[in-house]
């Protein structure tokens, strides 16, 4: 009994110092980077430090400053990673397929279009595992509320393994430092997920890490997008139209609550000189009208995904 009073102590006192760490949102101010003509998503960075949104058809690549230029035309591209030998992943919901760019924007065979024989339906986002391969959620079809969204594994052979399903609407993901645990968003049952990791590709029976708050007010949705991690273990939620990013301790609790200039909230990713700004990517307003990229100046380490130059 002392020992479980005690485990409960050290808990409490480390969401404490979780919350601790985070900026008060009051002080926190979105600050426009840029806007594109239509709604946006995966907002990723390499390791030269140029960041990239997809929007409509289009990946653009960015500096901090806000100058842009259009890198790669796919389709309907969303959810992106960049890996260790500079070449891209890139969800194309339109090509039923995880792409596979090069550094310079050029279509590399599939990473991923069909796993045990069948086709994908619309891949959305995805996360990288340190082992070599990733995970991506295909949500394709849960549009209506069917629960058939899958997760999928490529391993680093390049096979497709199916991992799980039965998930309304699976969207972003993470895998928490030592690969231990997956994340994912199961955007219309408005939660995260937690999936032990028993090996790569492999997982145990899944439990809530978190139910989120509901719209309120003028907020049009309630739906989990993109999320990441800091280096703290905190779980950063892009909450789509709740004009937020919400901010989970490692125990799901939530501890923060940020403004971020876009209604339609879609993605999340760290990134700048020092990993300390939260980047986020959406709609200004409703998802027809245009897309905004933001950053948070929260002066938290972020962690670091992209995979050391080769």
């Amino acid at each position: 009994m002392l020992q479980r009073s005690l485990l409960v102590s050290l808990l409490l006192l480390s969401s404490v110092a979780h919350a601790a760490d985070l900026p008060d949102a009051a002080k926190v101010k979105a600050v426009k980077i840029l806007e594109v003509g239509h709604y946006c998503e995966g907002v990723v960075f390499d390791h030269a430090g140029n960041g990239y949104i997809s929007h409509k058809d289009t990946i653009t690549r960015f500096k901090l400053d806000g100058t842009h230029k259009s890198w790669a035309v796919t389709g309907a591209p969303n959810g992106h990673k960049i890996l260790a030998d500079g070449t891209h992943l890139v969800c194309d919901a339109s090509q039923h397929a995880v792409l596979h760019l090069d550094a310079e924007g050029k279509l590399l065979p599939h990473a991923s279009k069909e796993c045990d024989g069948k086709p994908l339906r619309g891949p959305n986002d995805l996360t990288l595992d340190p082992a070599g391969g990733f995970y991506f959620s295909d949500p394709g079809g849960c549009e209506g509320g069917a629960a058939i969204g899958t997760v999928h594994y490529v391993d680093p052979q390049g096979v497709t393994h199916h991992v799980t399903g039965g998930l309304i609407y699976p969207n972003g993901m993470v895998l928490v430092p030592g690969g231990k645990k997956l994340l994912v968003a199961e955007s219309q049952k408005n939660r995260i997920l937690e999936y032990p990791v028993l090996s790569p590709g492999k997982v145990g029976p899944m439990k809530v890490f978190a139910d989120l708050p509901k719209k309120e007010g003028d907020q049009v949705d309630n739906q989990p997008d993109g999320i990441c991690l800091d280096a703290a273990g905190n779980l950063y939620v892009a909450h789509y139209g709740m004009h937020q990013v919400q901010v989970l301790d490692p125990t799901g609790k939530l501890i923060a609550r940020y403004n971020n200039g876009n209604l339609t909230t879609s993605n999340v990713a760290f990134g700048g000189p020092n990993m300390d700004t939260l980047f986020v990517t959406g709609g200004l307003d409703v998802e027809a009208g245009k897309g905004g990229l933001f950053r948070l100046d929260l002066g938290v380490k972020g962690l670091v995904i992209l995979p050391a130059k080769k």
